[in-house]
C-alpha cells in the first residue's frame, strides 16, 4: 500500500500530463456504472443494509428463546451474627410458655449450581419466529425500495448533466457564428458598408451568446454536484460521462419501449402485502396468549458449611432437581380479548392499505403513461420548432449579409432560436423524466 502511494506521488510530481489522462479515464461513468457506483457507495444504502443485518440478528435472537438455556451460580457467605431460633422451654425442662434462644448453623457457607431449561411449547414463540422472518423480509424490501429511489435520482442527475453539456455544445456553435458575424459586420463598418448601430447590435448578440455559455457552465457544475451527491461520490473530485444523450432519446421517440404493468411485481405493493402478513401474525400472536406455556428444567447444586473460611476442606453436599413447569393465565379482566380485537382492527387496516396500494399503483401507471405520450408530442413539436427557428435564423443571416435584413431583425431571430432551443432542452428533460416515472410506475427501474 505504501509503495503504491509513493508511486502515485512520483507520477503526480514528474508526469503531470500522464496522470491527468489516467485520472480522466478513472472518473468516466456510463449511466449503468454510475448507478452501480451509487449502489456500492450510497450512505443511505449503507444504513438500510445495516437494518437488514439487525433484522437477521433479531431473527436469531427470537429463535434462541426456544433453544436450551443454561445458567450457573456460585455463592460465598459469612454470618456476622448467626440467626436465632426460639425453642419451647419445656423441651429442656423449663416452664411451659417460655422459650430458649438457640443459634443453628455455622459461620461460613458456600454453594454453587447449574440449571438447564428447555421450552417445550409456547404459542407466542412459534408465532414470534414467523413474525421475525417477516420483519427481515420487510427490511430487505425497504432496502430494495431505497435502491430504486437512488437509481431514479442518479438517472435524473445523469440526464441533467448530458442535457446541460448538449446545451453548451450548441451554445458554443452559436457563439462561434455570432463572433464571425460580428467580425464581418465590423469589417463592413470599417469600410463604410455598415452603420455603427449594426456593429453595436452584433455586439449585443455576441454578449448574449457569451452569457449563455457562462450559464451553461454553471448548470453543468450544478448538475454534476447533484449527480455526485446521488452517487455518494466525492464532491471535490472531477467526473465525466461517457453516454450519448441520443441513445436515450431515440428509443422513446420511436416508441421502442413496451412496458407491461403488473402491480404484483411492484415494490410498494409487495411491501403492502408483507405489512398485511405482519398484521396477520400479530392477530395470531395475541390469540396465542390464551395457550399454556410448558417448559422443562433440571438443576444441580452443591453446598458446604463450616466455621472456617477455608471451605475447601469442608464436606460438600449435592442436590439435584428435574421437573416440568406449566403456566397459564386464567383470568385477566378481558385484557387479552382487548388486545386480540385491536390486532384484528390493525389487520383490517392493513388489508385496506393493500387495496389502496393496488388502486394507487394503477392510477400512477395510467397517469405516467398519459404524461409519457404528452412528453413525446411536446418534444417532437419543440424539436420541429427548433429546426424552423434555425432555418429562419440562417436565412436572416444571409439576408443581413446582403443588406436585405436589419440588425434588429437578426437579433430578434437569434433570440427566437435560443428560446426554441431552451424549450427543446426543457421538453427533452421532461421526456426523460416521464420515461423514468413510467418505469417506476410499472416497477421496472
Amino acid at each position: 500500500m505504501l509503495k503504491n502511494r509513493l508511486y502515485l506521488l512520483i507520477l503526480a510530481m514528474g508526469l503531470v500530463a500522464y496522470t491527468a489522462a489516467a485520472q480522466e479515464d478513472s472518473i468516466t461513468f456510463s449511466l449503468v456504472e454510475a448507478q452501480q457506483y451509487a449502489m456500492e457507495n450510497s450512505y443511505v444504502l449503507h444504513n438500510t443494509m445495516q437494518d437488514i443485518s439487525k433484522a437477521e440478528k433479531k431473527v436469531w435472537e427470537t429463535i434462541t428463546i426456544g433453544l436450551p438455556q443454561v445458567s450457573g451460580n456460585a455463592n460465598f457467605n459469612k454470618y456476622l451474627n448467626l440467626p436465632v431460633s426460639l425453642l419451647p422451654g419445656e423441651i429442656f425442662g423449663g416452664e411451659p410458655g417460655t422459650y430458649i434462644p438457640v443459634k443453628f448453623g455455622q459461620n461460613y457457607n458456600s454453594d454453587f449450581g447449574l440449571s438447564v431449561s428447555q421450552l417445550i411449547f409456547d404459542g407466542s414463540y412459534i408465532v414470534g419466529v414467523g413474525s421475525s422472518q417477516l420483519y427481515l423480509n420487510l427490511s430487505k424490501q425497504a432496502h430494495e425500495k431505497t435502491e430504486i429511489d437512488i437509481r431514479d435520482a442518479v438517472t435524473q442527475a445523469y440526464y441533467m448533466v448530458l442535457i446541460s453539456e448538449r446545451y453548451k455544445v450548441i451554445m458554443n456553435e452559436n457563439l462561434v457564428n455570432s463572433q464571425n458575424l460580428y467580425d464581418e459586420t465590423k469589417i463592413y463598418f470599417d469600410n463604410g458598408f455598415r452603420e455603427e448601430q449594426d456593429v453595436q447590435q452584433m455586439k449585443i448578440i455576441l454578449k448574449n451568446a457569451e452569457n449563455e455559455i457562462l450559464k451553461a457552465d454553471r448548470e453543468i457544475v450544478i448538475a454534476k454536484i447533484v449527480l455526485k451527491y446521488a452517487m455518494g461520490y466525492n464532491l471535490e473530485d472531477e467526473i465525466k460521462l461517457s453516454d450519448n444523450l441520443d441513445n436515450y432519446i431515440l428509443p422513446l421517440v420511436t416508441k421502442q419501449n413496451s412496458l407491461q404493468f403488473d402491480f404484483n411485481k411492484h415494490i410498494d405493493y409487495r411491501m403492502a402485502q408483507t405489512n398485511f402478513q405482519v398484521s396477520e401474525k400479530l392477530v395470531k400472536l395475541e390469540k396465542s396468549a390464551y395457550l399454556p406455556r410448558l417448559s422443562g428444567f433440571y438443576s444441580f447444586n452443591k453446598a458446604a458449611y463450616s466455621n472456617s473460611a477455608n471451605l475447601l476442606q469442608a464436606n460438600w453436599y449435592p442436590s439435584s432437581l428435574v421437573g416440568l413447569q406449566l403456566s397459564m393465565q386464567i383470568f385477566n379482566s378481558g385484557q387479552k380479548r382487548s388486545k386480540v380485537q385491536q390486532a384484528k382492527i390493525e389487520l383490517d387496516q392493513a388489508e385496506t392499505q393493500m387495496k389502496l396500494a393496488e388502486i394507487t399503483l394503477q392510477k400512477d401507471y395510467l397517469t405516467a403513461k398519459a404524461e409519457m405520450e404528452s412528453a413525446i408530442e411536446k418534444f417532437e413539436n419543440d424539436r420541429e420548432n427548433r429546426e424552423l427557428a434555425k432555418g429562419i435564423l440562417d436565412k436572416t443571416k444571409i439576408k443581413f449579409n446582403n443588406g436585405m435584413a436589419s440588425s434588429a431583425e437578426l437579433s430578434q431571430q437569434e433570440t427566437q432560436y435560443i428560446n426554441s432551443f431552451k424549450a427543446l432542452v426543457s421538453s427533452t428533460l421532461q421526456l426523460l423524466q416521464a420515461d423514468l416515472k413510467l418505469k417506476k410506475a410499472v416497477g421496472n427501474l
